[in-house]
């Protein structure tokens, strides 16, 4: 028999495989217990040959179940595991009920099913690998009632019977194990691509290092040296190696590893340029993901508005310190200055811009968005934001 070409495993398949290999050896001496049961009870049975042929049917499936569980040729495997082991729980329940074809009433209410508590309790392990606690603890609820039914243990003799508990418990520990078989296998693979990220980085900056940088370091230094209209190509040729170096710098600091609270540094510096410099602690400045967004937003308007309402030639500085109870962004500039009032004209006449995008997003925050100038300065003098941010958002 030729497989179809085998798929290649997702990120669950692959964690949870050793569970769905070890799981089928345990059907396999389940199935020998049960068969030994069989030989001690086949006496007690009204109808011994057709309790044969159910163990015979038990034997068949426990092989061709084992062996479809544990392989991965198949394209879509988990829906193909899905359906036998919904298979498994109709095959299961059949035997179970069957019990009452073979035995009497007497045999029945007070001993173990035909196919056993144990072998029964596959089928459980198999819904909890397969979509965790959950369906895990429910397909053991199933079973047990089944069991009980068929054995009419409703009244009391349920509370003393230990087949509810045992499978219900097999499900859940089960369910448990392969839910953290999968968050282990993500995690290990988050941090298999950063390493692989991290390595590509480190080839291409080698790489740009040897090439482009040194070749716009040497264009910087001859265009200094030649003067004359060469002067304004050896300035751009350093301005463009400055933002390269930065990008590249940058580029380890951006990995997201998808935690609740991230680096705010590195949503700052990367607004760095030859005319914008940002200066932050030397640790790591960590807030909730979404404060650190909006307040990475706020920079990001009020250069902006540096941008544009600056001058050509100014430059601006971003300064970010953490005191402990609050974090402090400053953004200054060295360009023409604002008037004092012209904010309030600004928002009068519709235009929301600093409103919303700049004190709007710092208030939602719970902190103050303050423009220092506009009362210390004014026209020349440059303009200069201080948002200020309590430490617990």
């Amino acid at each position: 028999m030729t497989w179809p070409r085998r798929a290649e495993l997702s990120p669950d398949d692959a964690a949870t495989a050793p569970l769905w290999r070890a799981v089928q050896a345990l059907r396999l001496v389940t199935l020998v217990y049960a068969v030994g049961q069989q030989v001690a009870s086949v006496p007690y049975y009204q109808n011994q040959r057709l309790s044969w042929v159910l163990i015979a049917l038990m034997a068949v499936w426990s092989g061709l179940s084992a062996l479809m569980l544990s392989q991965w040729h198949f394209p879509d495997v988990t829906r193909f595991r899905g359906w036998v082991v919904l298979g498994d729980h109709v095959v299961v329940i059949a035997l179970i009920a069957s019990t009452r074809l073979v035995a009497d009433y007497d045999w029945y209410h007070g001993h173990q099913t035909l196919p056993t508590t144990l072998w029964a309790a596959n089928a459980v392990i198999s819904a909890a690998i397969l979509r965790g606690p959950v369906l895990g603890v429910a397909s053991g609820l199933l079973i047990a009632m089944v069991i009980v039914t068929v054995r009419e243990q409703w009244g009391q003799d349920v509370w003393a019977d230990a087949t509810a508990p045992v499978l219900v418990s097999v499900g859940l520990a089960l369910g448990l194990a392969a839910n953290t078989a999968r968050r282990a296998q993500e995690q290990l693979q988050r941090a298999v691509r950063m390493e692989a990220a991290n390595e590509e980085r480190e080839r291409l900056s080698r790489e740009v290092h040897d090439g482009v940088l040194q070749v716009l370091s040497y264009i910087k230094r001859r265009g200094s040296e030649i003067g004359g209209p060469t002067e304004e190509l050896a300035q751009r040729a350093g301005e463009q190696e400055v933002a390269l170096r930065m990008l590249i710098s940058e580029q380890g600091e951006r990995s997201d590893s998808g935690a609740p609270e991230v680096d705010l540094r590195p949503l700052l510096t990367v607004h760095a340029t030859p005319t914008v410099f940002v200066s932050t602690p030397g640790d790591p400045v960590t807030i909730g993901r979404w404060a650190a967004s909006e307040l990475a937003a706020a920079v990001s308007t009020a250069l902006s508005n540096v941008a544009l309402h600056a001058g050509p030639d100014a430059k601006a500085y971003v300064l970010l310190e953490d005191t402990g109870d609050e974090l402090i962004v400053s953004v200054r500039d060295d360009g023409v200055g604002i008037a004092p009032g012209r904010l309030d004209e600004a928002e009068a006449e519709g235009r929301m811009g600093v409103s919303r995008s700049i004190v709007g997003r710092i208030a939602t925050l719970g902190g103050t968005a303050v423009l220092l100038t506009e009362d210390d300065g004014g026209v020349g003098f440059g303009t200069e934001w201080e948002f200020r941010v309590p430490r617990a958002t």
